[in-house]
């Protein structure tokens, strides 16, 4: 199983996150979602639980068969915490889009 520390490295730069999003957007259809907001209090509780070093996002799909996502912490060992704080209920775009974003094509 991997390690982890919490103090990987996951950024890039606007262009890079340009190019991802661009790339996935270019294939939807509608008002099919391409992006979910999550707010700081629930990120705060979800890494503030014992021994979470980070975020594991799972894909998910509502009943209705709109795309979601499951957030849970990981420990330093790999495991999803799931006996804590787990979010979902994500705010998808659409309908709380930004007005101007360079990531919303």
């Amino acid at each position: 199983m991997a390690t982890f520390t919490g103090k990987e490295n996951h950024i890039i730069s606007l262009e890079e996150a340009k190019k991802l999003t661009s790339n996935f957007q270019s294939r939807l259809q509608g008002d099919q979602v391409r992006a979910h907001y999550v707010s700081k209090e629930g990120l705060q509780q979800l890494l503030e639980q014992e021994n979470c070093v980070g975020v594991r996002i799972y894909y998910g799909e509502t009943d209705d068969g709109k795309p979601e996502l499951v957030l849970v912490g990981v420990t330093e060992d790999g495991r999803d915490l799931t006996e804590g704080v787990i979010l979902e209920r994500t705010m998808p775009c659409p309908p709380y889009c930004p007005s101007v974003s360079d990531l919303n094509h």
